[in-house]
C-alpha cells in the first residue's frame, strides 16, 4: 500500500474508525477497572463468608486468571485477523467481551447456587481475558492501517485515551453507586449495574465496526493473494528478534501503566496515609490528565519520530519515578497529585508510542499475530504482576520507594529494546522490512 492509498481515507471515515476501535478498548478496560474497584463487594457475593481476607484474595486470583488467557487469545485472534481480516475479527472480540462482562452482571451469587458461582465467575473471566487478548493489538492495526503515514501516532493516541477514560469512568460509576446506595442495596443489586453497562456499549461498538470497511492495507494484501496461510509460523520464523526488542519496550508500557492506574491508589493509602476516598480522587484527577495528554504525546511522536519518543519516555520515567513515589508517600494532597502526574506523563508517552510501534514494526501479512503476541506477553508478565511485585519489594526491603527502582531497571531494559528497533514513524505499513533485512542494514524509508 502506498502512502497515497492511506491518505485516500477521509477525515470523516477516520473519525468513525477511531470511535469503532476505541469503544471496544473502553469496554475491555472499564470491565477490568470496575472489577478491581468492586473487589470487596464481589468477594462477599461469590465466596463463602467468614474470612474476608481469604475471600478477597480469591477474588483477585480470579482477576489474575484473565491475564493468563490473554496471550492465548492474542494468538488465536491474531491468526484469525491475519487470515480473515481485522474488521470481522474485531466484531468477534467485542461481542465476546461485552457478552462475558454482561454475564457477570446477571450471575447468581454463592448464596443462590453455592460453589458453582465462583466457578462460573472464573470461566467468564477466562472468556474476558481470551477476548481481550485479541482486542488491543487488533484495534491498533485497524486504526493505524487507516491513518495517514505522518499522523499515525496522533490518530493512534485515541486508543490510550479510551483506556484512561475507561478507568476514570469506572471510578466515577463505582463511587457514585457507593455514595447513592445503601450497603444493603449495593450488595443486593447495585454492584451488578456497572457490568450491565457493557451490553449496550458492546452492541454500539459491534454496530459501528460492522458498518465500516476492511482496512486499505489488508484489502491490498487480499487483492494480491498474499494473505499468510500460517501467520503464527511465519511470525515466529521471521520476527522473533523484533518481538523481543519491542516486547522489552512494551514491558515498560505495561509496568508504568499498572503502577499508575492500579497500584498507586493503594500506595497513596499505605505509604502516604491518605484515606481511600482521597486516594481515589487523586487517581481520578491523574487519569483525566493522562487522557488529555495522549493526543499531545501523539503529535510529539509524529514530529520527532518513534526512537526519540522511546528515549524521551524512558528518560522521563527514570528521572521522574523516584520523586513521584517520594511525593506520593508524603501524605500531602497537592504533592500526591503532582507525584502521580509525573508517573502518568511517562506512562502516557510509553502507551502512545507503543500503539504506533505495534503496527509499524511488523508487515501486514502477520501484523495482527505478531503485535498481539508482543503486547499480551509483556502485559501478562510485567503488567499483571505489577501490584504484586511492588508490594513484595516494599515488604522485603522495608522501603516504600523500592518499586521506583524496579521501574527504573525495567526502563533501562526498555530503552535498549526500543532503540534496537528501526525508525518507523513515516513508513508505509505495507513496506515494513523483515527483521532480517533490518539486521542486514536495509534502511527504512
Amino acid at each position: 500500500m502506498s502512502s497515497a492509498v492511506a491518505k485516500q481515507v477521509s477525515p470523516k471515515t477516520l473519525r468513525k474508525v477511531i470511535v469503532a476501535a476505541a469503544i471496544g478498548n473502553f469496554v475491555e478496560w472499564f470491565d477490568f477497572a470496575v472489577y478491581g474497584f468492586l473487589a470487596t463487594t464481589i468477594a462477599q457475593q461469590f465466596f463463602p463468608s467468614g474470612n474476608a481476607g481469604a475471600a478477597l484474595l480469591k477474588t483477585f486470583a480470579v482477576f489474575a486468571v484473565a491475564f493468563a488467557f490473554r496471550p492465548l487469545g492474542g494468538i488465536f485472534f491474531g491468526m484469525l485477523g491475519d487470515r480473515i481480516g481485522r474488521k470481522r475479527t474485531l466484531a468477534m472480540t467485542i461481542l465476546l467481551m461485552a457478552g462475558a462482562t454482561t454475564l457477570i452482571g446477571i450471575l447468581p451469587t454463592y448464596a443462590a447456587i453455592g460453589v458453582m458461582a465462583p466457578i462460573l465467575l472464573s470461566l467468564i473471566r477466562c472468556a474476558q481475558g481470551f477476548s481481550a487478548g485479541g482486542e488491543y493489538a487488533g484495534a491498533c492495526a485497524y486504526l493505524m492501517e487507516h491513518a495517514p503515514n505522518d499522523k499515525r501516532a496522533w490518530y493512534g493516541s485515541f486508543l490510550p485515551v479510551s483506556t484512561f477514560s475507561a478507568f476514570a469512568a469506572a471510578a466515577v460509576v463505582a463511587y457514585a453507586l457507593e455514595a447513592s446506595l445503601s450497603a444493603e442495596a449495593m450488595a443486593s443489586w447495585g454492584w451488578r449495574l456497572p457490568f450491565l453497562i457493557a451490553a449496550p456499549l458492546g452492541l454500539v461498538g459491534l454496530y459501528l465496526r460492522n458498518r465500516l470497511d476492511e482496512t486499505p492495507a489488508f484489502q491490498a494484501v487480499t487483492q494480491e493473494h498474499a494473505v499468510a496461510h500460517s501467520p503464527l509460523k511465519e511470525t515466529l520464523r521471521n520476527h522473533g528478534a523484533a518481538i523481543c526488542c519491542l516486547g522489552a519496550f512494551v514491558s515498560l508500557t505495561a509496568l508504568s501503566f499498572y503502577m499508575f492506574t492500579t497500584y498507586f491508589a493503594t500506595y497513596l493509602q499505605v505509604a502516604g496515609g491518605l484515606s481511600r476516598a482521597t486516594a481515589l480522587l487523586v487517581s481520578l484527577i491523574a487519569l483525566i490528565f493522562a487522557a488529555a495528554l495522549c493526543p499531545l504525546a501523539g503529535l510529539y511522536s509524529d514530529r520527532v519520530g518513534r526512537r526519540a519518543t522511546v528515549m524521551t519516555a524512558c528518560a522521563l520515567l527514570i528521572v521522574a519515578v523516584y520523586p513521584s513515589f517520594l511525593m506520593a508517600s508524603s501524605g500531602g494532597f497537592a504533592a500526591s497529585i503532582v507525584g502521580v502526574m509525573l508517573l502518568a506523563s511517562g506512562a502516557v508517552l510509553c502507551g502512545v508510542v507503543t500503539a504506533a510501534l505495534l503496527s509499524e514494526t511488523f508487515p501486514t501479512r502477520t501484523r495482527y499475530t505478531a503485535s498481539a503476541i508482543t503486547y499480551n506477553m509483556a502485559y501478562t508478565i510485567f503488567g499483571g504482576t505489577a501490584p504484586l511485585v511492588a508490594t513484595w519489594l516494599i515488604t522485603t526491603t522495608g522501603s516504600n520507594l523500592s518499586p521506583a527502582f524496579y521501574l527504573i531497571a525495567v526502563a533501562l531494559l526498555a530503552l535498549a529494546g526500543g532503540l534496537a528497533l528501526p525508525e518507523t514513524s513515516r513508513i508505509s505499513l505495507s513496506a515494513v522490512p523483515t527483521p532480517e533485512k533490518t539486521a542486514a542494514g536495509v534502511s527504512v524509508t
